[in-house]
């Protein structure tokens, strides 16, 4: 059965995204996530608040899902990773909206639960 990721293309290639809710974590509302798409194939890189530079790669796994590796160099110099799967929903205003369930792999321990809203311009 083929898988259409269309949707993924169209709510994440080229956008930009911050944090609503990240209890667990250390990203923030200055934090700033942009993704790129093509296929399947999701990336990105992220920076702002106590992350000094991140970068993520991963994949589609459904018409509106995403799973990722994420590492990061935090602005206290620590270099962590960790793992996360994703739905791609959409707001009232009809901004994009990511939810991660995540945890870390390296430099940390434990993990949580995310929520994320496009940046509109």
């Amino acid at each position: 059965m083929e898988i259409h990721f269309s949707q993924i293309s169209e709510r994440l290639n080229n956008r930009r995204f911050s944090v609503t809710d990240n209890a667990q974590g250390l990203s923030d509302a200055r934090t700033i996530f942009h993704y790129h798409v093509e296929e399947n194939a999701v990336w990105g890189t992220y920076k702002g608040g106590h992350i000094r530079l991140g970068n993520q790669v991963g994949r589609a796994t459904g018409p509106d899902t995403i799973e990722l590796l994420y590492q990061c160099l935090t602005t206290d110099g620590e270099i962590l990773s960790g793992w996360s799967r994703g739905t791609v929903g959409i707001d009232h205003a009809g901004r994009t909206t990511l939810t991660f369930v995540w945890g870390w792999l390296s430099g940390a321990t434990g993990g949580g639960e995310s929520s994320y809203v496009e940046l509109v311009a």
